[in-house]
């Protein structure tokens, strides 16, 4: 990949494959083998691997898929259903036969696991958050694997925090891990869809932001809800708090032990920002935006290069309906994602206020409640 910093990938995968605590992603292609049942033999294999590491000092939390494709299986459905209703009943089936089967590989080892399942409105809530930080943190310490996965049976958007994938970049943060590890049915990040391109080679190592990545990842399968795009968007999200992400094959004989020692497994995913903090990574992933203002081009680069709060002078457009406190997307002149903060003023008041200087707030609005729209505090700007 181009414009790579001075970094020596070999070197950073011996220093990540020793931290202590990981985030683990498998996959629902590989923890249902593409919708035909739980695959008993590999989860046990990867319970093993993880204990392993767990015996070496390192905190294990696993992110898992496959409920949904679990319960269309015990149900005799071929194909993953559509209707919310289905979804839900399906995850609600298939999450009992998940979790026991991850609860069976690591009690064989004479380990615990713990069941947790997590909501967009867990994450989104400050509280709830924090509560879900707090409890993941207190069952590391007694020396128990978290199993996490969405609770699909009372999602409401179409199953979603988008996709287990973002689930496992937002536990990153969450937990502030050191690594995070996708498991998946392929290699790595490939030059190419190597479904349509077997000539594809795998890459090593990258940029997490690097702009070629955003043009070669794919969508996902038939059970699957992601592919390498959502992986890619994980990878970006465990960045903000400096974690590292690689992705793997989780069908690799010993793949997380190679990867423990450092070996060359996957397409290794890096940042050389700095980590963002705490209140911030929960503003960037964990929430959802309830309206749009699109800047110009000064506000733009005042915020990205910078680091300003927004002002209302630099707003051209304001979409949506938002309360004061309210979490908005912030836009460039070509609509183009900018970031992410909590106003300072509603909708109607953006509105009647957008393009104005602060010190004509208070005659337009009689009220004067801060003089930015957005504080540098409450805002996070994406990476480019």
């Amino acid at each position: 990949m181009t414009n790579q910093p001075a970094i020596d990938p070999g070197l950073l995968r011996e220093t990540i494959g020793r931290s202590r605590r990981w985030v683990i992603k498998v996959g629902s292609s590989l923890t249902t083998e593409e919708g035909l049942g739980l695959n008993l033999p590999a989860i046990e294999t990867w319970a093993e691997q993880m204990i392993e590491l767990q015996d070496a000092g390192r905190d294990i939390v696993v992110v898992t898929s496959g409920s949904v494709a679990e319960g269309a299986v015990r149900l005799g459905w071929s194909t993953r259903p559509h209707a919310l209703n289905q979804l839900q009943a399906a995850a609600a089936i298939g999450q009992l036969g998940l979790i026991r089967a991850w609860d069976q590989g690591y009690e064989k080892f004479g380990r615990r696991a713990a069941q947790v399942l997590l909501t967009h409105e867990d994450l989104s809530d400050r509280q709830r958050y924090l509560n879900s930080k707090t409890t993941l943190i207190t069952l590391l310490e007694l020396g128990v694997i978290p199993v996490v996965n969405e609770n699909d049976t009372v999602a409401t958007e179409e199953i979603s925090l988008g996709d287990n994938d973002m689930l496992a970049g937002l536990v990153s943060n969450l937990i502030d891990a050191d690594l995070l590890v996708v498991l998946t049915d392929q290699d790595g990040i490939m030059t190419a869809d190597p479904r349509h391109h077997p000539d594809a080679s795998l890459i090593g190592d990258a940029l997490v932001d690097a702009p070629e990545l955003s043009s070669i990842v794919s969508g996902g399968g038939a059970w699957g809800r992601g592919g390498m795009r959502t992986k890619l968007q994980a990878a970006k999200l465990a960045a903000r708090s400096a974690t590292p992400t690689i992705i793997a094959s989780g069908s690799r004989a010993n793949v997380l032990r190679d990867i423990a020692a450092g070996r060359a497994v996957g397409t290794l995913l890096y940042s050389t920002r700095e980590k963002i903090n705490a209140r911030k990574q929960w503003l960037a992933g964990s929430m959802r935006s309830r309206g749009t203002l699109k800047l110009d081009a000064g506000a733009c680069r005042a915020l990205r290069s910078e680091g300003k709060s927004l002002l209302a002078v630099g707003v051209t457009e304001v979409q949506g309906q938002f309360s004061r406190g309210e979490l908005v997307t912030l836009c460039d002149p070509d609509g183009r994602q900018l970031g992410r903060g909590l106003t300072n003023y509603s909708s109607d008041e953006c509105l009647k206020i957008a393009g104005e200087p602060s010190d004509r707030i208070e005659d337009v609005l009689d009220l004067m409640r801060e003089p930015e729209l957005i504080h540098r505090d409450n805002l996070v700007v994406d990476t480019q």
